[in-house]
């Protein structure tokens, strides 16, 4: 079973509520347990689980959270390893973005051979994934007309390979060189948003380039959804080649 469930109630961006979130969304963990005990019941448990959720998740309520998600896959006879991982380190993506990734195999020799897989150079840069010469959608594009602190944006954004981000009163710019963490708001506009100073004028990120920050391929087809939803959806999903490398390390303890 690979998935993850809602993350939105362990998140620090969210309101931290976690299984008491009042829209259900911290309970699916629950679900995913029902679905693991019908099918062991029917005689085909899953032999692997695999997880992903927040960095947040470890800590929550005091490590609470974490604990009753580990004694809930234990109890159905998992023996689990758990690490968080950067997918600037892990996926070759120029995105700083920390996630906690469960492995459970039913199998102990399959889980003795389990290894989470080792960090890697980032070679991929932001110029790899953001278009900073093409002219984009005008609907991208901040102006004194639709942005009320476009001068401050005009005075402190100069360089046109990196990414910046509107912090309330000030502009930050990202002197790492990656994206930081994308989330589900990042259409809106707002508040530390990314931002990049392009060709074009200053702008925000188009949703095929937030689906490129997350590793998916070039001719991955996005669909045909309004960009609030796009947004939402790159920001709510995984980093694509963090989640590869640990399936090739699953297949390869199976094997």
């Amino acid at each position: 079973m690979v998935g993850g469930f809602p993350c939105q109630a362990f998140s620090l961006a969210g309101y931290r509520q976690g299984f008491d979130d009042e829209k259900g969304r911290g309970t699916l963990f629950f679900e995913m347990v029902r679905i693991i005990k019908e099918k062991k019941e029917a005689g085909h448990q899953p032999k692997v689980v695999f997880f992903e959720n927040v960095k947040n998740l470890v800590g929550h309520d005091h490590g609470n959270t974490f604990q009753v998600i580990r004694e809930h896959l234990e109890h159905l006879g998992y023996k689990l390893e758990t690490r968080v991982l950067n997918a600037m380190e892990y996926g070759n993506v120029p995105q700083n973005r920390e996630r906690i990734y469960i492995v459970g195999f039913l199998d102990e020799e399959a889980y003795d051979k389990f290894k989470f897989p080792q960090p890697i150079p980032l070679t991929t840069s932001l110029t790899d994934v953001i278009d900073f010469h093409s002219k984009q959608d005008g609907k991208y594009y901040y102006s004194p007309d639709n942005c009320n602190f476009y001068d401050q944006l005009q005075a402190d954004m100069k360089r046109k390979d990196t990414i910046y981000q509107w912090r309330r009163v000030y502009v930050r710019e990202n002197k790492s060189n990656v994206c930081p963490t994308l989330t589900a708001n990042m259409g809106t506009g707002g508040h530390n948003v990314p931002l990049v100073l392009t060709d074009g004028g200053i702008r925000k990120l188009t949703p095929r380039e937030c689906f490129n920050i997350q590793g998916f391929p070039n001719g991955f087809k996005l669909g045909e959804l309004s960009n609030t939803r796009l947004y939402k959806q790159a920001g709510n999903s995984v980093t694509v080649p963090v989640i590869k490398r640990i399936a090739e390390q699953i297949i390869k303890a199976l094997s």
